[in-house]
């Protein structure tokens, strides 16, 4: 969990956490659309790596994407967070019975990384990928920045 400050100003990104994907990866996706899904008090936004406000985003913070490419939480002005820190954290703004997922932050964070890296490493094989960004539809456009 990192942040630096964020030269960015848009109307949306200073009051919504981003989640930043890897738009052809097909996991990444299903996991952007599952969390649409749960997401009932619209706090997340969503830009792909490979979009321009990803890549500014990302400059911004100075990460490296050889070593986090899938998905990457940010809450402008306050922290960052990449790999199993940012799964586990955006679970916890679905409530509910999504807040026992806190208990994996108990499991040390190498071996939490060690498993999402796994799983990163071979989404393409496992699950397959894009030509293109996901385009979204027109009634969840709004959620998408850029």
């Amino acid at each position: 969990m990192k942040e630096h400050g964020s030269h960015f100003s848009g109307n949306d990104i200073e009051h919504k956490k981003i989640i930043l994907f890897d738009g052809v990866c097909n996991l990444c996706n299903g996991a952007v659309k599952f969390i649409i899904k749960w997401d009932k008090k619209d706090v997340f936004r969503y830009a792909a790596l490979q979009s321009e406000i990803g890549k500014q985003l990302i400059a911004e913070r100075t990460i490296d994407t050889s070593k986090v490419d899938s998905i990457i939480l940010i809450e402008p002005g306050v922290a960052y967070f990449t790999k199993s820190d940012a799964a586990l954290e955006i679970t916890q703004h679905f409530g509910g019975l999504w807040k026992a997922f806190a208990i994996f932050t108990w499991i040390p964070k190498i071996f939490r990384d060690a498993i999402y890296d796994l799983i990163a490493k071979n989404r393409y094989k496992w699950f397959g990928r894009k030509d293109a960004c996901m385009i979204p539809t027109p009634e969840l456009k709004a959620k998408f920045l850029g």
